[in-house]
């Protein structure tokens, strides 16, 4: 951990991702505020999030392509700049007193969504090729405590500066960010490995990662099926409200205070994992995660309002404890050369799930069956740590195939 903090890379990292951060958290929340707010806007809304999923999950394998591809530290400076160009463009025009219509909001969320489909999976592969093996869980521990803090602070800056400041003025700010996060990155000291330079590989093609992982069945059960907290955490960002409100009947300060438990457990997990990882090791990690997410998520249908939101506490740890200890696995074993891919292959099935969960659930809210949503979302978590946990020994045997740089067995 000492180590770890001594470590320049490491320190800019984090100053860039703290400002980057920042910045497009403030957006992120304005601009969907803002578009939801004007005519007919909740039902646009709608439509640019499923429309963007859907292109996150076209794209997702050509992204992790490009990771492996090329320099990960000149494709996280490239998507900055240009989201920068972008955001410099939609701030002038505010500056010169032109008054911003629906197309501006639209175009401003769908560059910030395409930015976060870059950057995440970038700033994984850039994390594993920088630093070492002993470090992973410390790295990942304290990424997962750096992104929700960011969150919690870009929160707390938007619901005032959205009462106090005109769009550009926001837009100017997350500009700044951005400039200051690209300095901090053209300041990591970084040169690719020799590993993931090499012109053609022996598997090509964005899709190479398939190749891999299907020499690795109980792998890519494990990688698959650990995926399921965070896409629970995803879908129940729309189902949590309904249920606070149509169920609970609470008010909506009560979604306010749940989300600040929620960033607190997030937190507390991006601590503690880390310890939990190197004394009881990463699978047990996961499993026990898991099994804390699901248990937390079943027993919230039978709560009161303060059991609801001490729940929350448990779902966080669960959630994100879980991110941390899978991020580390896959560090871990996946070669720095393929993990573009194979992490962009999990991220497509994951927005795939997302999307075919979101319309099951937004047709049942609809016709009042939200109960019965959660009961789908707990069947489907408690099939899913119950594969983790059976298929965890020989997903370890599977990672332990002799590769080459690429992934492609020796």
């Amino acid at each position: 951990m000492k180590n770890l903090y001594k470590d320049i890379r490491f320190r800019f990292i984090i100053f860039a991702n703290l400002a980057s951060s920042i910045g497009s958290g403030i957006t992120m929340i304005a601009i969907p505020w803002l578009l939801v707010s004007s005519n007919d806007g909740s039902e646009i809304f709608g439509y640019i999030t499923i429309s963007m999923t859907i292109i996150s999950f076209v794209i997702t394998p050509l992204v992790g392509n490009l990771i492996d591809k090329m320099s990960r530290k000149k494709l996280l400076l490239i998507s900055k700049i240009v989201s920068l160009i972008v955001l410099s463009a939609f701030s002038f025009i505010g500056f010169t007193g032109a008054t911003y219509e629906i197309w501006h909001y639209i175009i401003l969320y769908l560059t910030g969504s395409l930015y976060y489909t870059v950057f995440y999976p970038t700033m994984f592969a850039l994390n594993q090729e920088l630093f070492t093996k002993d470090q992973y869980k410390s790295l990942n521990g304290v990424m997962e405590i750096q992104g929700q803090l960011s969150s919690v602070i870009a929160g707390a800056l938007a619901s005032i500066l959205l009462t106090i400041w005109e769009v550009h003025f926001i837009l100017l700010l997350n500009l700044l960010a951005y400039t200051f996060a690209i300095y901090f990155y053209i300041k990591i000291p970084y040169r690719k490995k020799s590993d993931v330079i090499q012109e053609e590989l022996k598997v090509p093609g964005p899709f190479s990662s398939l190749y891999y992982i299907r020499k690795r069945p109980a792998m890519f059960i494990i990688l698959l099926f650990s995926t399921m907290p965070f896409i629970g955490v995803m879908v129940t960002n729309y189902l949590f409200p309904v249920y606070l409100a149509d169920v609970l009947e609470t008010s909506g300060s009560m979604y306010g205070i749940q989300s600040m438990i929620y960033a607190i457990g997030a937190v507390t997990a991006g601590m503690i994992v880390p310890f939990i990882a190197a004394k009881w090791g990463v699978g047990k990690t996961i499993i026990y995660c898991m099994v804390t997410y699901t248990a937390a998520i079943s027993v919230i249908l039978f709560a009161n309002i303060p059991l609801y939101l001490a729940l929350m506490f448990f779902i966080a740890i669960g959630n994100s404890g879980t991110r941390v200890a899978r991020n580390t696995f896959m560090m871990d074993q996946i070669p720095n050369g393929i993990i573009g891919r194979v992490d962009g292959l999990f991220r497509s099935i994951g927005l795939l799930l997302r999307i075919v969960l979101l319309s099951i659930f937004t047709g049942m809210v609809s016709i009042g069956l939200i109960i019965y949503c959660f009961t789908v979302l707990c069947a489907l978590l408690v099939v899913s740590s119950l594969l983790v946990i059976l298929f965890w020994k020989k997903g370890i045997k599977n990672a332990s195939i002799q590769t080459d740089q690429y992934g492609t067995v020796a």
